[in-house]
């Protein structure tokens, strides 16, 4: 009777807790935003960039974009919430966590008008998506075990997708090319896809035996993946082709590990380490051919962050693009 009447009593709090939680929930998401939002039914004509709102209030956790020529404007908020985004003109790729007693996890590729188009599960936390310049492949990675890159024997599921859902498999089942010879199989996990078109895509591979990272180049014909260089990650690919941003371990290792933005010159192999003081866990992203884009929370605010750009070639200091932002894409309506 003691032990039914203590666990009752631990059952009612329980429950009061969660309801509790449930209505502090539920009085933020329903507060007004912290930022400018647009008016319903406005939309953005042109040039934007789309992002996850992380302003607290109405909206938080949502798609939002903003016009390229005003960053700082009203943002345009849609009604699909979702943890990762990238998007093109015509579609975005949306990652979501369904945050439950049991948590589930999903990849949602959506018209731009927010009509589902295809979706399937993902099995672990969302953690890189892309998809193809034409809209025609979409790439996801999600943590099997583990919920980041620093994480002591976390594992990754990278799979490359056609707009209607078709998989080409886990990259981890393709053929890694090192030196010019096929790898030995062994424990290795793949991250961070970038396309340069339909047939050709760069991403990385950590070889959890040697604790070494490389930028690999993947042929999705062959379906073969060479390596190229080392201490390369979440490589994204410059508009002209010619170089590829990543971020690099310049010091820590494990949880202490500190990640630096750099650039990576696919003629010469030089490497450029740019001049941020943080570590940033983010997949760069390129705002044009001079500048790249990168997620980094805000200093003292659980929860939210902010989109800061930095000039390519490391001549000055990185500055906020967006603030309030996470996870940026840069959206071009022209050729």
């Amino acid at each position: 009777m003691i032990v039914a009447i203590v666990s009752g009593a631990a059952l009612a709090a329980t429950s009061v807790v969660g309801v509790v939680a449930w209505r502090e929930y539920q009085a933020r998401a329903e507060a007004p935003s912290a930022v400018d939002v647009a008016g319903a039914g406005d939309e953005i004509d042109g040039d934007h960039v789309v992002f996850r709102n992380t302003a607290s209030g109405s909206g938080y956790g949502h798609i939002a974009r903003v016009p390229l020529s005003d960053p700082e404007g009203a943002r345009v908020v849609d009604s699909v919430a979702c943890d990762r985004v990238d998007a093109t003109d015509v579609e975005f790729s949306c990652l979501r966590i369904e945050r439950g007693i049991v948590p589930s996890y999903s990849a949602t590729l959506y018209s731009r008008q927010g009509d589902q188009l295809e979706q399937w599960p993902l099995p672990g936390i969302p953690s890189r998506t892309r998809i193809s310049a034409d809209g025609a492949l979409v790439a996801t990675t999600s943590f099997v075990t583990g919920h980041s890159y620093a994480t002591v024997g976390f594992s990754t599921e990278t799979v490359i997708r056609t707009a209607d859902g078709e998989s080409m498999g886990n990259l981890e089942e393709w053929t890694l090319i090192v030196d010019g010879a096929a790898s030995t199989p062994q424990d290795r996990n793949f991250w961070g896809v970038t396309f340069v078109d339909d047939t050709t895509f760069y991403a990385t591979v950590g070889l959890t035996a040697s604790e070494a990272t490389y930028l690999v180049r993947g042929d999705i014909p062959a379906r073969t993946l060479t390596t190229l260089a080392e201490n390369v990650e979440c490589p994204s690919v410059s508009p002209d082709g010619t170089r590829v941003a990543f971020k690099r371990v310049t010091s820590g290792s494990g949880a202490a590990v500190r990640w630096t933005p750099a650039i990576y010159d696919l003629a010469t192999g030089e490497v450029t380490v740019l001049p941020e003081p943080r570590s940033i866990d983010d997949q760069i992203e390129w705002l044009d051919d001079d500048t790249i884009l990168y997620g980094m929370p805000r200093e003292g605010a659980v929860g939210d962050t902010d989109v800061w750009q930095l000039a390519a070639d490391g001549a000055s200091d990185p500055t906020v693009f967006i603030e309030h932002a996470w996870s940026p894409s840069v959206v071009r309506s022209g050729p």
